[in-house]
């Protein structure tokens, strides 16, 4: 249910398992905050993650990383039989 009072919406949200409440006010005092206020964090960093203070997607922190060098590198044998993570990366 939303709720409007003075421009600002409200959200009321029911029928929480107490151990979600209990996680959230744990939470909320871990970070120095009112339960409320890190409900709207949470919020806010689940729907909004890349606005500040929310975690960037995939893609961004992908980009920010720094060339690291020949792809060659990454490439794996197809002829050797086995999963790729079975594979050595670098010769011995």
């Amino acid at each position: 249910m939303i709720a409007y009072s003075n421009a600002m919406p409200q959200l009321l949200v029911r029928n929480l398992e107490e151990e979600i409440v209990r996680d959230l006010k744990k939470r909320a005092g871990e970070h120095g905050v009112s339960v409320e206020e890190e409900h709207r964090r949470i919020l806010r960093e689940a729907l909004r993650p890349n606005q500040a203070g929310g975690r960037k997607s995939f893609w961004p922190v992908i980009g920010e990383m720094p060339d690291f060098g020949d792809d060659d590198l990454f490439e794996r044998d197809r002829d050797t039989p086995g999963r790729a993570t079975e594979q050595p990366l670098l010769d011995d």
